[in-house]
């Protein structure tokens, strides 16, 4: 384990041989010190069950099982298994060097190559467990060691790792895993394999690059509400590690970037190319007719596109249908008790992070006031007054989410949205703001064409207006055309768009229209 220079322990010896030191970290079930091996004079790590965790003596030494069955220069060595005050303690190599959350905490953030190379290291550990048939099930931050002089990555801690043959632990009332890098599988209480390991690779990756976790929310039912529901949108400080995260962060496992391809365009990365982005699932013919919704439909969920936000657009991995998944938490009453007040909320759109970016939380905002269907024909929808400070017609159902800069409605079958954001006019006006989108739609927009830009005015006001088709979220859900204005007013910029796939190209157009048209300011 790594040493921080922590606390001084007493010189007590264990085993006839091992004398603890300092106190490097303590977890929920065992505490970690420096000791000295002083048959052999090297420094180790010991890791004790606190007496006061509730923990199970046997768990420790089914750790040390475990991590034996996985021997890679990238995973921790267990040296020895010694009794301590009645109960196993591991004896482990030291790892001269801070934890990954504490390169996170003090403030430090990874370029992308260096991130590139931290997940090589990663993901070669974890290949190398797979192939023993043993899952981690806790790959965060806190169990990634940072060697001082090599750099080298040392995944840790295997004490909640699933092994063949071996009873996997669990406790009656205990969700046992870190949420915030738990795969939705898992948080479903379904089945689980090297996939979830896979999806917590990514999320550690997100927050080696941009210093947070790609789930951090103020409380656990709002990371699981963004776990299951909520559009990933990569931050564009990663980089060319984009593509890999999207793979990674695929809530569909069948779905999800393989080990095989993930180090592939690591690989790429760590030696500063481009990887190229792989295909995730098959595509629906672009012109199959639209459908009533049927199970499937309800797996999308994410925000669209806002013009001029950097990351703005970018296509999110499937969600999980989030009534669904609330219920299949609930029904796994093993779970933390804070489980159990999803089944009960509508999905309300926990903030998601700066815009643009994943990672930074916020709490979920109220449904808004709305008034009876209106105004779109044929597709059913409702006035809102939103609490930002306006009103306009949405889909009938419509929930609401906000990552802080954008407002987000999407229809119950997770197809259609419209968004609106509200911002101080910047340098070159609306047609500016559209036109420097338009030159990011290719980044930000996967498969990004047919695009139009052109000046006009809105109620005699200066506006632009962006139209384009896109790749859109998901592969099974296919390309997606957008329709944007923007529009001045003295120096407030307002921006609506209206989004959908190209199979209900008529309902986004009249919808768009219908939008636009409802659009009025309430509030100061």
């Amino acid at each position: 384990m790594a040493y921080d220079g922590s606390e001084r322990g007493g010189p007590e010896l264990i085993g006839g041989r091992y004398r603890l030191g300092e106190r490097l970290g303590q977890g929920g079930m065992g505490v970690v010190r420096r000791a000295t091996d002083e048959l052999l004079g090297r420094q180790v790590a010991v890791k004790t069950l606190a007496l006061d965790s509730g923990a199970d003596p046997a768990d420790a030494l089914r750790e040390a099982r475990v991590v034996a069955q996985v021997r890679h220069p990238h995973v921790i060595v267990v040296h020895d298994v010694v009794e301590h005050e009645g109960r196993p303690a591991l004896v482990m190599e030291l790892v001269d060097g801070g934890s990954l959350a504490d390169r996170l905490a003090a403030g430090e953030v990874f370029s992308p190559r260096e991130t590139a190379r931290l997940g090589l290291g990663l993901l070669d550990a974890l290949t190398a467990a797979h192939a023993r048939d043993v899952l981690h099930r806790d790959v965060k931050p806190a169990n990634v060691l940072l060697e001082k002089d090599s750099g080298r990555a040392v995944l840790t801690d295997f004490g909640i790792a699933s092994l063949p043959g071996a009873t996997t632990l669990s406790r009656t009332g205990v969700f046992i895993g870190t949420p915030e890098y738990t795969a939705p599988e898992r948080m479903q209480g379904g089945d689980a394999g090297p996939a979830s390991d896979l999806w917590s690779l990514g999320a550690v990756l997100c927050a080696a690059a941009t210093g947070t976790s790609p789930f951090r929310r103020d409380s656990i039912g709002a990371v699981l509400h963004a776990i299951v529901y909520e559009e990933v949108r990569p931050s564009a400080a990663m980089g060319p590690l984009v593509p890999v995260v999207r793979g990674l962060l695929e809530r569909d496992p069948e779905l999800r970037l393989g080990a095989a391809e993930a180090r592939r365009m690591l690989a790429a990365c760590a030696a500063g190319e481009e990887p190229a982005a792989v295909a995730l699932g098959p595509t629906l013919r672009e012109d199959a007719p639209a459908a009533a919704p049927t199970p499937a439909a309800l797996d999308r969920a994410g925000q669209d596109t806002a013009a001029g936000g950097p990351g703005s657009g970018r296509r999110g991995p499937r969600a999980l249908p989030f009534v669904a998944a609330a219920a299949a938490v609930c029904a796994a009453a093993a779970t933390v008790a804070v489980l159990l007040a999803l089944q009960d909320e509508p999905p309300k759109g926990a903030a998601a992070g700066p815009h643009g970016t994943i990672g930074a939380g916020s709490t979920a905002t109220s449904a808004p006031a709305s008034t009876p269907a209106s105004g779109t024909g044929r597709f059913p929808s409702r006035q809102v007054t939103d609490e930002d400070g306006f009103t306009l017609l949405v889909p009938s159902g419509a929930t609401r989410s906000t990552d802080g800069a954008r407002i987000i409605y999407t229809s119950p079958d997770g197809a259609v949205r419209v968004g609106v954001r509200i911002r101080p006019v910047p340098p070159g006006g609306a047609i500016g703001v559209m036109r420097a989108s338009a030159e990011d739609g290719p980044t930000s927009n996967p498969g990004y064409r047919d695009a139009t830009v052109e000046e006009t005015t809105h109620r005699g006001l200066p506006a632009a207006r962006w139209e384009f088709t896109w790749d859109g979220f998901t592969r099974a859900e296919g390309s997606r055309h957008t329709f944007d204005l923007a529009w001045e007013d003295d120096e407030t910029l307002y921006d609506v768009w209206v989004s959908a796939p190209l199979g209900r190209l008529e309902e986004a157009r009249s919808r768009f229209g219908a939008t636009v048209d409802s659009f009025r300011v309430t509030g100061g």
